[in-house]
């Protein structure tokens, strides 16, 4: 991949703050040095694309709640509309300049103006996802996920919004035709459908894709479609039903559009990446990318004798060779059996991944590298431990509880403790019990697995998160609520400020738990503190530099 000028931007942006931070070294908390692990990242998971009259690219970002400008040419990034109006699973620009656009999590489709006012269309539709304009104006929009109807918008907001069908199988990312019929992908079957908005008809003009994501008519009116499941951008005839590949990329791809001339872009979660495809060659081109979409929380093991960090990354579950820097992706979102991974734990010979916003629960084989169990239906399921029969411990987060889970027996789950406030974190100790950060009551706590017992470890915390126990003992925890990180002594209870200012707290909406994307902290044996940053997408590392 090209060192695009965004890259270089944020890395000189970066290397400026941390010359200034370690400028004031007489403050204890500047005895560690901030280092960087991975590269920049562009986005919080990129989705819609879209490119307006003037060229103007734009994409968004759900769990980073903005919509961005891209340079096509050179990948240099700016934001375009940030939080919290900003979400966008999909956008589009209407036949007057209005930009219209759906925030999926937060259930609300906004417009803005050419003149730059911003309002709200339509409120109170969850998994709202997809939108296109009509050439004459009309507005349409889907609910996907967390819904599954079609409804047109009033583009002034004075209407509510009107539903047109629903039960129709995931009807993403879509787009109008010549013939005035909008064309559009049906998730959960794999197929491109053609619907009459008019008469409320659906039929369907081709089979036989993996998931299909989004389908775009290029201006000289031929259909392409992409399959985020085999990393496909399709050729279509929506006659005949026939199909032709035209690239592929590496799967997760999400969205497309086409500029005026016919240049085709697409986007990717996994990769944080806009790609330009040439349909004629079939060759691609990154634009734009990163080495990680969202850096949730994060694992250190030593693998035969070899470091290495496990990072749980939303839209992929990888691996980091630390001496090396090598990246290994382990599973990747809708192409591997992964669950949209938000957190991560190595105990006991097992790796077990959560995933909050999908409810799942995935148990690995460290040794073989292997996933053995995954299990669904939790409550927005934080995080993950297996203890040492296999058995797995899960922290619920909005339930306040912690459950015991045999994978061979998933359905049985029994609750070892209630009451706990926003159970966010879990590390397994060597007594069998288990330590556990409360993000909402500020404190860690240690908990009996068989009895439930829970005694408070550490309190007075502000937004505890990831964490982790030093060679000394000592706790290693991130305050995210007071961007640093502190070592606390759970003996005295003694706290020593290891370094502020932070680039932690990723702020989400008011529907989700305030953690949003954890903040990860490991701790390996030569003392060196890892921890992923929510707001950059990005490892970090923090060195002891032996300054007083």
């Amino acid at each position: 991949m090209r060192r695009t000028a965004l890259a270089v931007g944020v890395t000189a942006m970066s290397a400026l703050l941390l010359a200034a931070c370690d400028e004031n070294k007489d403050t204890p908390a500047q005895r560690y040095s901030l280092e960087e692990v991975t590269g920049p990242s562009p986005f919080h998971g990129i989705h819609g694309i879209t490119v307006e009259k003037d060229g103007t690219m734009l994409a968004g970002s759900v769990i980073g709640r903005s919509i961005y400008k891209i340079d096509p040419e050179t990948g240099a990034t700016s934001v375009y509309e940030g939080p919290p109006k900003g979400m966008a699973d999909d956008l589009e620009q209407g036949p007057d300049g209005t930009l219209a656009w759906t925030a999926f999590i937060d259930g609300k489709i906004y417009a803005r103006k050419p003149d730059g006012t911003v309002t709200m269309l339509a409120k109170g539709l969850p998994g709202i996802n997809s939108i296109a304009w009509t050439d004459d104006g009309r507005l349409f929009a889907t609910q996907v996920f967390l819904g599954d109807a079609l409804y047109e918008i009033d583009p002034t907001g004075k209407k509510p919004a009107r539903k047109i069908m629903e039960g129709m199988g995931g009807l993403n990312g879509f787009d109008f035709g010549p013939d005035g019929k909008l064309y559009g992908p049906l998730w959960d079957k794999g197929e491109i459908a053609r619907v009459d908005v008019d008469k409320a008809t659906l039929d369907v003009v081709a089979t036989g894709f993996g998931i299909p994501a989004a389908a775009n008519f290029s201006p000289d009116g031929t259909l392409y479609a992409v399959d985020t499941q085999r990393g496909e951008v399709v050729r279509v005839d929506p006659a005949g039903g026939s199909k032709e590949v035209v690239a592929k990329v590496k799967p997760s791809i999400d969205n497309l559009a086409f500029d005026n001339g016919g240049n085709l872009f697409i986007t990717n979660m996994a990769d944080n990446a806009v790609i330009a495809v040439d349909t004629r060659s079939g060759k691609s081109r990154t634009v734009v990318s990163g080495p990680l979409a969202l850096a949730g929380g994060i694992a250190r093991a030593n693998e035969s004798g070899e470091d290495v960090l496990y990072i749980a990354d939303g839209f992929a579950f990888r691996k980091l060779h630390l001496a090396s820097g090598r990246m290994e992706e382990i599973a990747r979102m809708w192409s591997g059996n992964i669950d949209y991974p938000l957190n991560v734990a190595v105990a006991n010979g097992h790796v077990t991944v959560a995933g909050l916003t999908s409810g799942a629960v995935q148990v690995f084989d460290q040794e073989a590298g292997k996933s053995i169990a995954l299990m669904h239906g939790f409550i927005t399921p934080s995080s993950a431990i297996a203890m040492t029969d296999g058995r797995i411990v899960v922290a619920e987060y909005a339930k306040g509880r912690l459950l015991m889970v045999d994978p061979e027996h998933s359905d049985a789950r029994t609750e070892i403790v209630t009451g706990l406030e926003g159970p966010e974190n879990m590390m397994a100790t060597g007594d069998g019990s288990i330590y556990v950060s409360e993000t909402e009551g500020g404190v860690i706590s240690r908990i009996d697995p068989e009895t439930g017992k829970r005694t408070v470890l550490v309190a007075d915390l502000d937004a505890p998160e990831g964490f982790d126990i030093a060679p000394d003992g000592k706790l290693i925890i991130a305050e995210v609520g007071a961007k640093r990180i502190v070592a606390v002594d759970p003996e005295s209870g003694t706290k020593e400020v290891l370094r502020d200012d932070l680039p932690i707290g990723l702020k989400g909406p008011a529907e989700v738990p305030s953690s949003y994307v954890p903040t990860g902290v490991s701790v390996g044996p030569d003392g060196d503190i890892y921890f992923s940053s929510d707001i950059d997408a990005r490892i970090f590392r923090l060195k002891e530099t032996g300054a007083s």
